[in-house]
């Protein structure tokens, strides 16, 4: 009896260490393989955006937000089960904060564009030339417009052609204003047309472009406040009804009905916002 129990003691105790082994090695070569996608992405991202930061500090930074958000989960809700998922929900993280920044600054160089081309227009009527116009237009401009011209001079410097450089340019801002800018500039210096008159004509344009899109902006924040409205009502309903009744809201809190509940209203939250969000994103 002893031997029989000494070795299904044994047994187990084998069978969970390979089990150890095998998770831990899998766990380190998948934490190997996301550091390493992470590190790429970031370093290209950072880039973008002229920061130069070591990509390891911002993958260490990022576990660290991963970590607390997770235990801070269990803290508020007291289960392990919905720390999880926020764990790996803080992974997206990242991406989130990217797209929200470069669509800022996308949109900062929209606005920025319609100055730099009457600038631009005003410099090459007094007489100076392409080269020189925008060697000013980035001493007196303020990113991210100085940054992406400044690169653009630094290219030809190094022996890029006009042409080559302004579609790094239209490579790097992909929107509609920065493709027809570059449409406009190359097409005047390849057929020799008068360049200050369509940069000016250009400017005039994307001014009257830009204040459309403030009209139709103006006209659809109380969609994008519905939005809100929707996404954070049940939220706080939530809640208010957690501190009146406790014990009512432990049941969605600690029971896998209630965690199915939650999952389906986190599904249509999700679906709702962005159902208004495509209703009031009109296209100019």
């Amino acid at each position: 009896m002893n031997a029989r129990l000494w070795l299904i003691t044994a047994v187990v105790a084998v069978s969970a260490a390979l089990l150890a082994w095998f998770v831990i090695d899998v766990g380190t070569g998948s934490l190997a393989r996301y550091r390493a996608a992470f590190t790429e992405r970031t370093r290209f991202q950072a880039q973008e955006f002229f920061l130069f930061i070591e990509p390891q500090k911002l993958f260490v930074a990022n576990l660290a937000v991963m970590a607390l958000g997770a235990l801070l989960t269990w803290l508020l809700t007291g289960s392990a089960w919905l720390a999880l998922p926020a764990f790996f929900a803080l992974a997206l993280l990242p991406r989130w904060v990217y797209a929200t920044l470069r669509a800022r600054r996308l949109r900062c160089f929209e606005h920025q564009l319609p100055d730099a081309l009457m600038m631009l227009a005003g410099g090459m009527r007094a007489g100076v030339g392409l080269t020189s116009a925008l060697q000013q237009l980035v001493a007196e401009s303020a990113p991210p417009l100085a940054q992406e011209f400044a690169l653009l001079l630094r290219e030809q410097r190094l022996g890029v052609t006009l042409e080559q450089a302004l579609t790094h340019l239209a490579r790097r801002i992909p929107t509609p204003t920065t493709t027809l800018v570059v449409s406009a500039m190359r097409v005047a210096t390849e057929t020799g047309g008068a360049l200050a008159e369509t940069l000016e004509r250009t400017s005039h344009t994307l001014r009257a472009r830009l204040q459309m899109e403030g009209k139709i902006g103006a006209l659809t924040a109380q969609g994008r406040l519905q939005a809100w409205v929707v996404g954070l009502l049940p939220l706080l309903l939530m809640a208010v009804l957690n501190r009146m009744e406790p014990e009512a809201m432990a049941l969605l809190w600690h029971t896998p009905l209630g965690w199915g509940t939650l999952a389906l209203i986190g599904v249509l939250e999700v679906l709702g916002i962005v159902v208004i969000r495509r209703i009031v994103a009109i296209d100019v």
